[in-house]
Order: C-alpha cells, then sequence, then structure tokens
C-alpha cells in the first residue's frame, strides 16, 4: 500500500531531523503596542464586545515578567540538543535578545493575513504557527509560561508518526454547550466533541470522547498534520481567525482540537507526566502561594515540565507575586543561555 509506505517514510525522515521549537511573545508594556491594543478594543463592534472572554483583554494576558528568559535557559539546559527556536511577536523582540543563527523572530505579518491584523487573541495566532518556513515535521509549541523541567527525551513527546499527550489535574468539564463563563480550555473542550461528534470519519477503536482539558504543558505538534486539519476543518480553522481578542465563543483549537482529533484518528497517545501548574494571584492564602513556589524551586530537575502561570490580571508589574515568581525562576535557572547579551 503506497500510502502506508509514503506515510512511514515521511516519519522516518521526520525522526532523523531536530524538533524545532516555537514561541509566542508579547510584551505589553511597550508604548506603541499598548496604543494598537487600545484602538484596536476600541473598534470592536458590540457582538464582539459581548462575547470576549472572561480576562481576555487584562494586563495579565499580554505581560512579559521575564518568563521568555527563563525559558530559554530552561531549553538550553534540558534539551541542548534542540532545532531551531521561533519567536513569534507583533513587530517587537526582546531589548536582551541578542542576534543568534539557532533563533529568528517572525513578525506577525508574515504568517497571517493583513486583513486579519492585528490581533490579540494567542489561539488566533497560534493556529498559524505550522506555516512558520522551514519549520521542521515535529516541533514542540511552548507557551512562555511553560517550562521545561529536566532532562527531556523525544521518545517522552514523539513516536513514529504520532505524539503524546496528557490530560490536566482539572476538574473534568461538564458535557453541555459552550459557556460565556467558561475558560478557554472548557470551551475548546466542547468545541472539539461537538465537530468530532458530527464527523463521518470513524476514529479508532480505542478512542473514548472525554470531558477533560489537556495540560498546561509543551504541545508536541507534527506540521502535515496542522496542514490536514486546515482542510479537515475550515469552519473552525475560519473561526478562531476572526477574533481581535479572545472571545468565548470561538476558543483555541491547538491547546484541544488537534490533539483530541489526533487521539480520535490514533495519531496520538496519552501519557503521564511529573508537573505542576502554579498560578501567580490563584491563591487566596499568600502563604500558600509562597509555599507552592518553593515546591516548585525544590523540584528543579525533578519535574517532566511546569507552568507558571499569571493570573494577576491588571495587577502593576512590581506586585510582589509577580516578583516572587520571577525570583523562583532566577534561583532556577541563574545562568544566562547563549540567546542573551552578556550582562
Amino acid at each position: 500500500m503506497p500510502g502506508l509506505r509514503q506515510t512511514a517514510d515521511t516519519a522516518a525522515e521526520a525522526s532523523a531531523e531536530p524538533v524545532d521549537i516555537v514561541y509566542l511573545w508579547v510584551d505589553g508594556s511597550d508604548p506603541a503596542w499598548r496604543r494598537k491594543r487600545r484602538r484596536a478594543a476600541a473598534r470592536l463592534c458590540a457582538g464582539h464586545r459581548d462575547a470576549m472572554a472572561v480576562y481576555g483583554n487584562v494586563e495579565g494576558r499580554f505581560r512579559d515578567n521575564d518568563e521568555l528568559r527563563y525559558n530559554l535557559r530552561a531549553l538550553e539546559r534540558y534539551f541542548p540538543a534542540h532545532g531551531h527556536v521561533y519567536l513569534v511577536t507583533d513587530g517587537q523582540r526582546p531589548s536582551w535578545l541578542k542576534a543568534s543563527d539557532r533563533l529568528t523572530v517572525i513578525d506577525h505579518s508574515a504568517l497571517i493575513p493583513a486583513g486579519a491584523l492585528p490581533t490579540f487573541d494567542s489561539g488566533h495566532i497560534e493556529s498559524y504557527i505550522h506555516r512558520i518556513p522551514g519549520l521542521s515535521e515535529r516541533f514542540l509549541y511552548l507557551n512562555d509560561d511553560v517550562f521545561l523541567g529536566s532532562p527531556v527525551s523525544l521518545d517522552d513527546w514523539f513516536w513514529p508518526g504520532g505524539i503524546y499527550t496528557a490530560w490536566s489535574d482539572e476538574a473534568s468539564v461538564s458535557d453541555e454547550p459552550m459557556r460565556a463563563d467558561g475558560t478557554a480550555l472548557m470551551n475548546a473542550c466542547r468545541l472539539s466533541h461537538h465537530w468530532l461528534s458530527a464527523s463521518e470519519a470513524r476514529p479508532v477503536a480505542e478512542y473514548l470522547p472525554t470531558f477533560r482539558t489537556f495540560a498546561h504543558a509543551p504541545r508536541p505538534m507534527l506540521r502535515s498534520v496542522m496542514f490536514e486539519l486546515e482542510c479537515l476543518a475550515p469552519d473552525l480553522f475560519g473561526s478562531v481567525r476572526s477574533t481581535v481578542f479572545r472571545v468565548w465563543n470561538k476558543p483555541t483549537i491547538v491547546s484541544d482540537f488537534v490533539m483530541r482529533w489526533s487521539l480520535s484518528r490514533g495519531r496520538a497517545k496519552l501519557r503521564s507526566y511529573t508537573h505542576l501548574f502554579l498560578a501567580t494571584g490563584a491563591a487566596h492564602d499568600d502563604a500558600e502561594a509562597q509555599a507552592a513556589l518553593q515546591t516548585l524551586v525544590a523540584s528543579e530537575g525533578k519535574l517532566d515540565f511546569f507552568c507558571l502561570n499569571d493570573t494577576t490580571d491588571d495587577a502593576p508589574a512590581d506586585d510582589p507575586r509577580l516578583l516572587r515568581a520571577r525570583a523562583a525562576l532566577q534561583q532556577m535557572f541563574a545562568a544566562p543561555s547563549s540567546f542573551e547579551w552578556a550582562g
């Protein structure tokens, strides 16, 4: 069967090439970018404003608390054999980032049609990342707040022709339509289930529809699968690509649909990972939040990955919770990476 042989050959070729890394990054304090954001918000139609997701346009969604700097340090420590790094930004570049033949900054305008810009919805932006020219077939997509936590073995993330993924530790999602008060991941779960249940293509026998969200984790991805899904689900891609800010009724698809579809078609397998999810402003008890950071620091080198999520909403940049989070990252990853200017 030529089709199977071709798939096997493609998988073999992919396993021989380096695995590239893709990040999204934004500096929410940049005055020019902030003016662009204010103008975009003022131009929103009433329907889009009414559909704005919870925390869809707060400072915490766009704040730079130096996560990317420490993320690259973690990447270099735990996955030194990584391929090329692509940093997708909106006309921005970190001041500390030096030129490197291992890293390319990709502007939104190089991936997203001009008529859809500007957009401030990460779900919109990430739906284009597989179109990065020269991107490897197998790649890891990382939000800058999701960190590798120990030495990487690619066999923990990829298998020939497929990827591994994991459920989150959060409560199950209710089996109902998308909800205005639901998180992006909850509504993405519901959207994916609706699409899969309406699809005429039969899932593999082992697939069981599961109302759970996926972990805040590095996303192992196959570029060819993303192109395939663009053709199979143009309605989903078109929907999320119509957003300016995150809205509740057009949730992200990369963080759910791609993996859930892959599970349903035998292109992904579930796996257990050691991981932690910490939210800088989630704990009502400040002592509890500080204890969580201490646990994270003590777990250095023992976790497959961790997420240090900024949930302090509109807090100022010098909020003690943010300073403590950055101090914890500095304690764990004190040595500068080769991507930073000296000093």
